[in-house]
């Protein structure tokens, strides 16, 4: 349940529109639903600003099932499953049919458009998967990214030809691997908070991606947010919360 859901309900009981045993009826799923296999946390968006997504991996078919059911009973927007298999997809769209797959992820109750403008910056195309991550999981936010790819420090010119479309954004996420340069080029170019995601692409000493999470965390341009490597689903979660945190400002 998100903030103005809730306030809605609480109007309506004032007013006489909803009574108060439907009330809390609604509210019961609050903070969380016990399914046995999962506690679905219903009371994460109004925290976090973000609702619980259900991560695929460790967890079975018919467990997935269940726990988007549950997120899709509660009226959560948007409903996430992050990392799921091809057994798991499949379960939950016989289940769930209204869901729609981008690669690993399934999205339901995608959310209303959002007044944001958020860059997804790939320094190149072996990045894209995880820049498609972070992409899809801010367009079932509200939010279109801005992309720009094949854009790394190898060829600089490529990233400056499109600097405006850079600085207008209200945040970027700049996804790259090898030595994760890239990150600090775009953290020296723009105020806007900045989110970098190394990537597990690279030649030689590239370490499977520590290489460029090491580098970002070391990076000169102060203040950039280093996530995990490949996490493209925490980055677009970290990009969720500056934008909540405009708003409530």
């Amino acid at each position: 349940m998100h903030e103005p859901d809730l306030r809605r309900l609480l109007d309506d009981v004032a007013a006489g529109r909803v009574d108060p045993d439907t009330a809390v009826s609604r509210l019961r799923r609050l903070p969380f639903a016990d399914l046995g296999v999962a506690r679905v946390d219903h009371h994460r968006a109004l925290r976090q600003a973000v609702p619980e997504a259900v991560y695929g991996p460790g967890k079975s078919p018919d467990a997935c099932v269940a726990i988007v059911g549950e997120l899709l009973a509660a009226g959560t927007s948007p409903v996430l499953l992050t990392r799921a298999d091809a057994d798991q997809v499949a379960a939950v769209l016989a289940a769930h049919p209204a869901g729609v797959v981008h690669g690993d992820l399934v999205v339901w109750n995608p959310a209303e458009p959002r007044d944001a403008t958020v860059a997804v910056v790939a320094a190149g195309s072996a990045d894209l998967p995880v820049a498609d991550e972070c992409a899809a999981v801010l367009a079932a936010a509200g939010v279109t990214a801005d992309r720009l790819t094949d854009v790394g420090v190898a060829g600089l010119h490529r990233l400056l030809a499109d600097l405006d479309r850079l600085t207008a954004a209200d945040a970027v996420v700049v996804v790259a691997g090898m030595e994760g340069a890239l990150a600090s080029v775009v953290g020296g170019l723009t105020a806007a908070p900045v989110v970098a995601v190394p990537t597990s692409v690279g030649y030689g000493s590239g370490l499977e991606g520590v290489t460029a999470l090491l580098a970002m965390t070391a990076s000169c341009a102060a203040g950039i947010t280093v996530v995990g490597i490949d996490n493209g689903y925490g980055a677009a979660c970290a990009v969720l919360r500056h934008l909540a945190a405009r708003v409530a400002t």
